[in-house]
């Protein structure tokens, strides 16, 4: 069977400039609107569309209308997951989902040479297992559920992977490792491995719709790693050629794995954090599908009947976000892909920070503050923490210094404590703003740098390059992977890599991407 290859036209991103009030020492998001067009900027580093800021979201509470729950969920939803391997993807989706299997895969890559990567590598060498699917970076052959592991554990052992703005979920690092090794088990084409990245990304997030993510982590559960099963499960159950029968167990065993709470963001190495994340939905997932073609049977009715997983989880379910424009919404094209490799709440401030150090000139020589706002969730997720790239006040300071934020200078724990950062770390200044916390814009930045002279200047960044409101081309994600990937893998394979992915729906067999990722 032949498979055309589609491409799509590269539109220019539209980019605005401001001139900054030197008289604006305080910026609240009230302000912002009432001053539009002079307190708000595009950033052109690849195209940041700022555009308005964005409105509060309309408040939700007891006086919601009670919203009824859906007959036959669990069937309409399996319905769909057993029929999406075989439905034909529109050109916009194709381009989105392998641009993030690619950027995923750059995540993996260089994930594998971080501490989570090397005690995962350590690990997985030693349980052996039925050689089913491979290991990137390493010689390893393993089983899927493995493979699905270890390399997922690599998708997040730093922050490089995609997320998802409005859930805050990480569908890549968890769906195309388990996508990756059910694929490789099964010998699956290109085309039905985009169509399961596809479905994964679409379960990720909505699972987290239908329960509300402000209310899982309000409760201390982790939904990133809810959601990570879930996707994964639904990666893997596409590429088994499940039925409809085979997707509800699928969906009741994603049920009962579920879990996660938010005591990850007390891990000062990552490890936990990739485990929660990512390596245990993936895990999940694969051992979810294996064991139901072993012919592990299950619960038909996971998410609707007595006791259903929707209504015991959440105080306030949306049965139907997980059906809601199922074929017509795809998830995997809201997702943002980071430019920066540090937590996605610093995507936007540093966006912010660099457009100003390039029309003002800004040195470490010649900045006395810099003044951050980020919406208060944000904030409270990078507030001088322990990883250098996911402390704000830390990366703020080694962007001063350095000029830029690269994979090596954010990661580099020695920083920390270099006198010239540490220096640079004390004028640094953040204040978490509610009134930044909107549903329209939720990672924007505001950043405002005073001079040693005594000018102030300041912008305002609502959607950070990669966001889907701002998102990158092809060619930005190939620069970007191939700064992640070439010194691990070599400029040959990287090369390689990146137009296999770009042509994924002319692969016959996902397998011949193992060469490419393994050593």
């Amino acid at each position: 069977m032949n498979h055309e290859r589609l491409t799509a036209d590269n539109a220019e991103d539209g980019r605005s400039k401001r001139s900054p009030d030197d008289s604006d020492t305080l910026v609240t998001r009230r302000r912002i609107l009432q001053t539009a067009g002079g307190t708000l900027a595009a950033v052109a580093l690849t195209g940041c569309d700022v555009g308005q800021a964005p409105q509060p979201e309309a408040a939700q509470g007891s006086a919601a209308e009670p919203r009824p729950r859906m007959p036959d969920l669990t069937g309409r939803l399996a319905r769909y997951m057993a029929q999406a391997r075989d439905m034909p993807l529109s050109p916009g989706v194709v381009l989105a989902t392998k641009h993030r299997i690619l950027d995923t895969l750059s995540a993996i890559v260089s994930g594998a040479r971080l501490k989570p990567g090397e005690v995962t590598i350590e690990y997985v060498r030693g349980q052996a297992g039925v050689p089913e699917a491979s290991v990137a970076t390493t010689d390893i052959m393993t089983s899927a559920v493995n493979a699905a592991f270890a390399n997922a554990m690599f998708g997040h052992a730093d922050e490089t992977d995609d997320f998802h703005p409005h859930t805050k979920a990480h569908p890549g690092c968890s769906v195309v490792p388990a996508a990756l090794a059910m694929g490789e088990r099964q010998g699956s084409t290109g085309p039905e491995f985009l169509r399961a990245v596809a479905l994964g990304y679409d379960l990720c997030c909505r699972i987290l719709m239908a329960l509300g993510p402000a209310h899982v982590r309000a409760t201390g559960r982790a939904a990133e790693g809810f959601s990570a099963t879930f996707g994964a499960t639904a990666a893997a159950g596409s590429l088994a050629r499940f039925d409809e029968t085979q997707m509800r167990y699928a969906i009741s065993y994603g049920v009962q794995q579920t879990s996660g709470v938010w005591s990850w963001v007390r891990d000062v190495e990552h490890i936990e954090k990739a485990f929660d994340f990512s390596g245990m939905g993936a895990r999940n997932g694969v051992a979810a599908a294996t064991m139901i073609q072993a012919g592990f049977t299950g619960v038909t009715d996971a998410l609707d009947g007595d006791t259903n997983f929707v209504s015991a989880q959440s105080d306030d379910p949306r049965h139907e976000e997980f059906v809601a424009d199922l074929g017509s919404r795809f998830y995997v094209e809201e997702t943002a892909i980071k430019t920066f490799p540090v937590g996605y709440p610093m995507q936007s401030p540093l966006a912010a920070f660099f457009q100003l150090r390039q029309e003002h000139g800004l040195t470490v020589d010649n900045v006395d503050h810099i003044l951050l706002r980020l919406p208060d969730d944000g904030a409270r997720i990078v507030d001088n923490r322990a990883m250098p790239d996911v402390n704000i006040q830390h990366i703020m300071a080694v962007a001063l210094v350095d000029g830029f934020i690269d994979f090596e200078n954010s990661h580099a724990y020695e920083r920390m404590s270099d006198p010239a950062v540490v220096a640079a770390r004390q004028r640094v200044e953040l204040i978490a703003d509610p009134e930044l916390a909107v549903v329209e814009a939720p990672r924007s930045g505001f950043v405002e740098v005073t001079l040693s002279d005594g000018r102030q200047v300041s912008l305002f960044v609502s959607h950070a390059p990669g966001t889907p409101e701002n998102p990158l081309d092809t060619q930005a994600v190939n620069a970007k992977v191939r700064t992640l990937v070439r010194p691990i893998l070599g400029e040959a394979k990287t090369e390689a890599l990146i137009e296999r992915v770009n042509a994924l729906e002319e692969l016959g067999d996902i397998r011949e991407l193992r060469p490419l990722l393994t050593l």
